[in-house]
């Protein structure tokens, strides 16, 4: 079909309606500094919420008042489900929020954090307690191996 035959606004109203970020079903398990970060996403959703209504053009920009009010109905129910957790247990035992380093089998050598799902980041060394990676190393011992990826690796230190 011809542009000539749409509206302008169309792309407007479309992008007005965007559907809400999805929400794990899985406990909001965040480490004092995932906690933090919750709380500066949540103060900058607020910000740009502010921002979008003061603006006055709401109508011209409709797109920019929807993210801002998804973005802060995100960060809002993620803060208020945030669980304050610590590792707890044996120091020389996987748990949530320590970094483990492990040997691949191909000599590599990788160190991962298990934090919270919204504070992981793999190209930054952390990963989520509901990534395949945790769940292979989570109880696991120094010198434990665990399958991951296809490959085995082999745990050689906890921090």
């Amino acid at each position: 079909m011809s542009v000539a035959f749409t509206k302008e606004g169309d792309s407007e109203a479309f992008a007005a309606d965007l559907l809400d970020r999805p929400i794990s079903a899985n406990p909001n398990l965040v480490a004092a500094q995932g906690l933090a970060q919750l709380e500066a996403w949540l103060a900058e959703a607020r910000a740009a919420y502010s921002a979008a209504q003061a603006t006055g053009g709401v109508a011209e920009d409709r797109t920019a008042m929807a993210r801002a009010t998804r973005d802060l109905r995100y960060y809002a129910a993620r803060r208020a489900s945030a669980q304050l957790t610590e590792p707890a247990g044996p120091t020389n035992v996987v748990h949530f929020g320590q970094a483990v380093t492990f040997d691949r089998e191909d000599g590599r050598r990788q160190t991962f954090r298990i934090v919270g799902e919204d504070e992981a980041d793999p190209a930054a060394g952390s990963v989520s307690y509901v990534s395949p990676l945790a769940r292979a190393l989570l109880g696991k011992t120094i010198g434990d191996t665990a399958m991951v990826a296809g490959g085995e690796v082999e745990i050689v230190s906890i921090d």
